[in-house]
């Protein structure tokens, strides 16, 4: 694995950038990659941003966003591929997996315990809180300026990955991080109130929606919801509402784990799963092909939803240490 300094070393080397994140995009993948490429911007490179999935509306404040390109990128004789917040190559997408086999320096960096590193340089740190740590120490390396448009961005990827600071992948340097920030001037009440106190409508009705479905194991360890994709269009809701919704799951006294079910297309699930304590959910994830983190993980499964059920909350009760259902 190499180090910050070469990795900004590589970076100020490059002249024609393509900068992307992961399917589904959420506040770290995106402030990450808009933080990083405004950076590079200021620098004198061409930098293309962008990814394969639509971007949240929650995410529509983050400065540099209108430069975001959504699907495919364009044809250009790029030079370097730069990847953040992306544990294996799969995550990618259609349209960008495909630069991994161009001839082109491949830059990858990332904190998820677990990941697979590829990339000529590769940058991993599983104690890091979100890659916007990453990219703020990155940037401090290359002692290049933060802007305000950066400082936001990368605010919004810290953030949302700490759950406004409540996991325990919370440190003192993460604080320490955010207080830099905070210092720059950072409007973080704005940021915050387009967070978490403007939710659309349909949130909060997949959201009741979602409380219908909850169930918890005989033991009390393990609690989980279902969102059907016939749940999601009778909200009037988009699979980008459904976001914490697990969390709902978790946060019931005596729960350990908390599980979210939701159908991507016809037999597909998306599983997210979510610990307090003792259970290492991304080993749990792991299990079933997926990963993540230590309290946050996730996987996909194609197949019939009770068999998928019955499998994960099995497992789920016995990395909780609970009585069989």
């Amino acid at each position: 694995m190499n180090n910050l300094v070469e990795i900004g070393e590589a970076i100020k080397r490059s002249n024609r950038v393509l900068l992307c994140g992961h399917v589904m995009p959420d506040g770290d993948c995106l402030g990450s990659v808009l933080a990083l490429g405004l950076t590079l911007e200021r620098l004198g490179k061409k930098v293309i941003m962008g990814g394969p999935d639509p971007i949240p509306e929650i995410y529509h404040y983050l400065p540099g966003l209108d430069r975001f390109i959504v699907g495919k990128p364009p044809e250009y004789e790029y030079d370097t591929f730069i990847v953040l917040d992306c544990s294996i190559p799969e995550r990618l997408g259609q349209g960008y997996q495909e630069f991994l086999n161009k001839d082109l320096v491949l830059i990858n960096i990332d904190h998820h315990e677990g990941s697979q590193p590829f990339g000529d340089y590769q940058y991993t740190d599983p104690k890091a809180a979100a890659v916007g740590e990453i990219i703020l120490d990155l940037l401090d390396v290359m002692k290049v300026q933060i802007t305000i448009e950066a400082a936001v961005n990368l605010y919004t990827a810290i953030i949302t990955d700490t759950g406004s600071f409540r996991y325990d992948n919370t440190t003192p340097g993460t604080h320490r991080r955010v207080a830099l920030l905070l210092e720059m001037g950072i409007p973080a009440t704005d940021i915050n109130i387009h967070l978490y106190e403007e939710k659309p409508l349909a949130a909060l009705k997949i959201l009741g929606a979602a409380l219908d479905t909850l169930t918890a194991s005989p033991c009390g360890r393990v609690c989980w919801m279902t969102i059907t994709r016939e749940i999601l269009h009778k909200a009037g809701a988009l699979d980008e509402h459904t976001d914490g919704l697990i969390n709902y799951a978790r946060s019931i006294k005596g729960v350990e784990v908390g599980l979210l079910f939701r159908e991507i297309s016809n037999d597909l699930y998306k599983i997210s799963f979510r610990s307090k304590n003792s259970v290492d959910v991304n080993k749990l994830a792991a299990s079933f092909g997926g990963g993540g983190h230590t309290r946050a993980a996730g996987c996909v499964l194609q197949g019939d939803l009770k068999t998928i059920q019955e499998q994960i909350i099995t497992a789920a009760i016995l990395a909780a240490g609970g009585a069989g259902n």
